[in-house]
């Protein structure tokens, strides 16, 4: 049987699904299940962080073998690992700041890309250079959802991933606002159940979070 193939690249992260899985994988072969409970669960865009070994096989496992899923890289602080993720396979890349090497070439690989912003002068060094979708990071500490409404008046055109510290309470917050599409976390990977290689657990918690679209529109 032909497995089947994955669907196109998205145009915006923003769109996939109101939460992004941020996974940190200790163990290459843990991703493919991993994805496959996320994706099962309605959270197809899965954020794979570059914070260990085996990330970059991760997402080459995952991009070959879950066609549901849409595999990104996070903690992308170098143009040389874009070009390593890329040849990998992802299809989104994520990074929790940016500089103008590491912006140029995250829009030269063909990728949509969400570089992390913490203050309005960075937003609007982006928005100087094109750039309408972001990250916002660290998400509570830099000032959760009070800083954001504070952005969406004098700078309606930005659009955010809220990141950092957001779990499953705080998490409709964040969706309800106009200028945020979607949100990161890793409350459906608790570390218990990936030890234990839980994914049926990992699958609910998944639909769970998907479910947080109900009640906030994910533009």
């Amino acid at each position: 049987m032909t497995s089947p193939l994955p669907s196109p690249t998205p145009a915006s992260v923003l769109d996939l699904a109101p939460v992004v899985p941020v996974v940190v994988v200790e163990d290459a072969a843990d991703a493919v299940p991993l994805a496959r409970a996320l994706a099962a669960g309605g959270l197809p865009a899965i954020e794979v962080t570059l914070r260990t070994p085996a990330a970059v096989d991760a997402i080459r496992a995952v991009a070959r073998e879950v066609p549901d899923a849409v595999v990104g890289a996070g903690t992308l602080i170098t143009p040389e690992q874009v070009t390593e993720v890329v040849a990998a396979g992802a299809r989104f890349l994520v990074s929790p700041g940016w500089t103008d090497a590491l912006l140029a070439a995250m829009r030269a690989s063909g990728v949509p890309f969400l570089p992390g912003v913490s203050t309005t002068s960075e937003v609007v060094a982006l928005l100087e250079r094109g750039v309408r979708e972001m990250k916002f990071f660290p998400a509570e500490a830099a000032g959760g959802t009070a800083y954001l409404k504070a952005l969406a008046a004098p700078l309606p055109q930005a659009r955010f991933c809220p990141t950092g510290g957001i779990g499953p309470a705080s998490a409709p917050e964040y969706l309800a606002l106009p200028n945020v599409g979607c949100v990161g976390g890793s409350w459906m990977l608790p570390k218990d159940a990936v030890a234990d290689r839980d994914w049926g657990r990992v699958e609910a918690l998944a639909r769970e979070a998907a479910a947080l679209s109900a009640g906030a529109t994910c533009r």
